[in-house]
């Protein structure tokens, strides 16, 4: 069941991923098992075991566009030089935890997306949104946090 969270401001390091929007269910699994890989280079990585997705859903400007494959860090230091970061504000999210398959999180995503209409709240559709992913290895069998930024209804 959804639920709505207010959530402080995130400090993000990890890759960004840019492709066509149908490779992306294959080339995040991809960048995510390289940040599990190098992990370890990355200095003051808060929890190491969850990777953080993030995302813009309209974008109006180049940087916004892609998909940041991450971890969360309490300070960006000696960032390794091929990688990125991100510092998302304190936001409030509908969440909704997902288990399953990577191919099932549209489904998942258009429930929380009734859900939010349903409640009264308005979808943020230009600000940053997150994923928090707690199992990412295998794309068949994942859990993760979907986390759409919204608003109360004016």
């Amino acid at each position: 069941m959804p639920e709505v969270k207010q959530l402080p401001e995130v400090k993000l390091v990890g890759i960004r991923v840019l492709c066509p929007g149908d490779q992306y269910v294959i080339e995040i699994p991809k960048a995510s098992k390289v940040l599990s890989e190098r992990v370890a280079e990355i200095t003051n990585v808060v929890n190491p075991a969850l990777q953080h997705g993030a995302f813009v859903v309209d974008n109006s400007a180049s940087e916004e566009d892609g998909y940041w494959v991450c971890v969360e860090v309490s300070e960006f230091e000696e960032i390794p030089k091929d990688m990125v970061t991100l510092t998302i504000p304190a936001q409030m999210y509908a969440v909704l935890r997902h288990r399953g398959a990577n191919v099932e999180i549209k489904q998942a995503y258009n429930e929380l997306h009734q859900w939010i209409e349903a409640n009264g709240y308005q979808r943020l559709t230009n600000k940053w949104h997150l994923e928090a992913f707690h199992e990412w290895s295998d794309p068949a069998n994942i859990d993760v946090e979907l986390r759409d930024t919204v608003a109360y209804k004016v």
